[in-house]
């Protein structure tokens, strides 16, 4: 039945595609609005059904639906300007020898787009989240997969898009949306021959399958996946010296924001062995015990948060600084959802001796690695690979003394912080949410703020074309009025 039901689905997106790609920008950017207006009108039943389905808090609720209203607005904005198809034109010479041709070039839509909801973010990361805003943004039906955690959730904002669609005359089955819950059926969707990219939120394992199932097509396809994150943090001498007190408050908070369900949670914290590293994490460790335990999105992550907890404490040469772990233990919290943060400590040369440290715990849990010297601390932050943040919390004292830990910054990480925390992701131009596998299967794109629309775009060049037939963003008279690339020149005049 599943098979039936991915072919019929993939068939209807592959003859959308060939109509939505050619719908002005101007009537996309009315349907995104009109998404976001809809989503809205769905009012408290919306936040009240994703509350029971996930157990998160109503106004972390309210704030995410604002976010994913804003995102699919910023979309909108995005397609009025019209520059994100980058426009760029140069015109012939027919006197050069031999004769240059007129080549103009944009980015044109790649097809069909799958969709994999995340569990950890049931408004901006799922059914009308950023993947599915930004590859309608770019032209691109879409097929959503709902998470199995929050159905009900999925199944309303799925009917507030289509609601949308209709509206603004779209075209039939520009969106779908699949509620089968099996592994086969994602595995299906990928594999189809009618399907062009994949977006997914998740964990490494389920995102690596992904990959490798589009890989072995006969046409591969590209898949962006975010795999998770520890978001590794250097603390360095002088910045804990002088302000030891409030980076533990302010990471203690960051480590247990949303009972540490973020892809941000800063997960290993990495420092030098001195008296203001062993104050640092008695504060740390104090500040965490004064955080109540808090209830996970569902029993699978609650579970995996306390089997992958309970490996890392099994772990020679591991301590717990936190109080007793009582939610490993506790058949209530386990009945409830219910998650203990947990501080735990390690020397740096137990850390790279056991690839097990280096492994997220998804959830309210952090490791602070204690190094015997800056080359160790190095060793220790290079051992957990490719991440979506890294933090260096200094003073200029610091980076004075350490210059070099900023370069190998950039080659850890996709968003580089210095003295903040990684939680928070800001919706701008600027943002780059993503980085070197594990973090993500391609690092050069960012799944949040506009430049995400590029990951469901190809670039296409059009030589000598009647000015008539051309597209409308590379016609000489720039009815559009968008800035262009002409002759190296970036410009919104006409072409003469």
């Amino acid at each position: 039945m599943s098979h039936l039901l991915v072919a019929t689905a993939t068939q209807q997106a592959g003859v959308a595609f060939e109509q939505f790609a050619k719908v002005a920008t101007e009537n996309r950017a009315l349907f995104l609005n009109t998404i976001a207006d809809q989503i809205e009108a769905l009012g408290d039943t919306l936040l009240q059904t994703a509350h029971e389905e996930t157990h998160l808090p109503l106004a972390r609720l309210t704030g995410e639906r604002g976010r994913t209203c804003y995102q699919l607005r910023m979309f909108a904005t995005m397609l009025r300007k019209g520059d994100y198809v980058e426009a760029s034109i140069d015109t012939a010479i027919p006197e050069k020898t031999p004769p240059k041709p007129d080549i103009r070039r944009m980015l044109y839509p790649l097809g069909p787009v799958v969709v994999f909801g995340a569990s950890n973010f049931p408004f901006a990361y799922s059914t009308a989240g950023g993947d599915t805003a930004s590859a309608l943004a770019a032209g691109c039906p879409v097929i959503v997969k709902a998470h199995p955690g929050h159905l009900k959730t999925s199944t309303l904002v799925s009917q507030a898009i289509q609601d949308a669609a209709a509206k603004t005359n779209m075209p039939s089955h520009v969106f779908q949306h699949i509620t089968t819950t099996d592994f086969e059926t994602g595995k299906q969707l990928v594999q189809d021959e009618n399907i062009c990219a994949v977006g997914f939120t998740g964990s490494r394992t389920g995102g690596r399958a992904l990959y490798d199932y589009a890989s072995s097509r006969e046409n591969p396809i590209p898949v962006f996946s975010e795999m998770g994150s520890v978001n590794p943090v250097v603390l360095l001498p002088d910045a804990l010296q002088q302000n030891s007190e409030s980076i533990a408050k302010n990471y203690a908070g960051s480590i247990t924001l949303g009972v540490g369900q973020f892809c941000t949670n800063p997960g290993i914290l990495i420092g030098l062995q001195s008296e203001a590293l062993q104050n640092f994490s008695q504060q740390l460790a104090h500040e965490m015990n004064q955080i109540a335990a808090g209830t996970m999105l569902h029993e699978g992550i609650q579970a995996a948060y306390i089997k992958n907890s309970a490996q890392a404490l099994q772990q020679d040469g591991i301590s717990c600084l936190t109080n007793p772990v009582s939610n490993l233990t506790d058949t209530s919290n386990s009945a409830n959802h219910q998650a203990t943060p947990i501080l735990t400590t390690v020397k740096g040369s137990v850390f790279l001796a056991n690839p097990t440290f280096a492994e997220e715990v998804f959830g309210p849990y952090s490791i602070l690695v204690q190094c015997g010297s800056m080359e160790e601390l190095i060793a220790v932050w290079k051992k957990v690979k490719g991440q979506i943040t890294t933090t260096i919390m200094g003073t200029d004292v610091d980076f004075k003394q350490y210059p070099q830990l900023l370069d190998i910054a950039m080659h850890i990480a996709g968003r580089v912080l210095i003295n903040g925390v990684p939680t928070g992701v800001e919706v701008c131009d600027s943002m780059v949410h993503g980085g070197p596998y594990p973090a993500t299967t391609d690092s050069r794109f960012t799944a949040v703020g506009v430049k995400a629309v590029k990951r469901w775009l190809r670039p296409i060049s059009f030589q000598s074309w009647p000015n008539h037939l051309l597209p409308v963003y590379l016609q000489n008279e720039n009815p559009l009025q968008i800035w262009r690339e002409v002759n190296g020149q970036l410009t919104k005049d006409a072409v003469s």
